[in-house]
């Protein structure tokens, strides 16, 4: 990326592009085009256009998305599938029609098959059933990048998909409803403790695994993708290790300085017991 390109980053706000936008200024990048979801909703093909038309951006970061937890993705399937795959179409057809230079699509390792081997290689993809509880997000994030590698194959573009792990950092989301892993941890345990709980409940086992990365880290990976990554498939970035719920549990539990109980409540689902990229 030069540094006169003009960029677009969608979903600017949020903890990825919020991310990413500190990234690129620390680089020296300046020339920005941001919209709020306000000023800007992504899933109205039209006003998508326009904006296009009028901005005609050099470089595109597809960070916009409806994302949340085990407990968001079952009750609200089909918003997590359909707001997804409009916003997705959205943004990268118009990015077409405006010969957009470089498009980054920011997708996610739940993409990858329940019963997959691991550590999870991009060509494991579409090998096996997805895991159900997060199904219709996954499959929303497949459709984006295979979006992608089909528009590279059929017409030329330089269109890249990325694939972190678990996110956490500056700007999580911590309402309990909607929140990742880290966030919902660590708001169960903050609340906990400052109202005297005697235990705090965790849904599944405990013994599921999640590979956790910084927001800023995944930002550098991202840009370094931006700037020497042009082929027509997907790449995972991430940091090649993972902990168990139980072990991410305890030490939030004593970062935060909570004294209670831990409860795993085991009728509720684990989610994909394991998905450690391949780095």
């Amino acid at each position: 990326m030069d540094l006169d390109d003009k960029i677009y980053i969608a979903g600017h706000n949020g903890m990825v592009g919020s991310a990413i936008l500190r990234a690129l200024k620390e680089k020296g990048h300046d020339n920005f085009i941001l919209k709020s979801h306000n000023e800007l909703d992504l899933t109205v093909q039209s006003d998508v256009r326009d904006f296009f038309n009028k901005e005609k951006p050099d470089i595109v970061f597809l960070a916009a998305a409806k994302v949340g937890g085990i407990r968001a993705n079952i009750e609200n399937p089909v918003s997590f599938l359909m707001d997804n795959i409009i916003i997705q179409h959205n943004v990268i057809s118009t990015a077409f029609d405006n010969d957009v230079e470089k498009l980054i699509f920011l997708g996610s390792s739940c993409i990858y098959p329940t019963q997959a081997q691991q550590p999870l290689k991009e060509e494991y993809l579409l090998t096996g059933p997805l895991e159900p509880t997060n199904e219709g997000y996954a499959l929303s994030k497949i459709v984006g990048l295979k979006a992608c590698e089909y528009y590279n194959k059929q017409y030329g573009t330089n269109y890249v998909g990325v694939m972190p792990p678990n996110l956490y950092g500056i700007n999580d989301n911590f309402d309990l409803k909607t929140a990742h892993v880290v966030a919902s941890l660590i708001k169960k345990m903050h609340i906990a403790k400052i109202n005297d709980e005697p235990e705090v409940e965790i849904w599944g086992s405990g013994n599921q695994y999640r590979e956790l990365m910084f927001v800023d880290d995944m930002a550098d990976a991202t840009l370094y993708a931006a700037d020497h990554y042009n082929g027509d498939s997907f790449i995972n970035i991430g940091v090649g290790v993972d902990y168990t719920i139980r072990e991410l549990s305890e030490t939030i539990q004593k970062v935060v300085g909570y004294d209670g109980e831990l409860f795993f409540d085991t009728s509720k689902p684990d989610g994909m017991f394991r998905k450690v990229l391949d780095v």
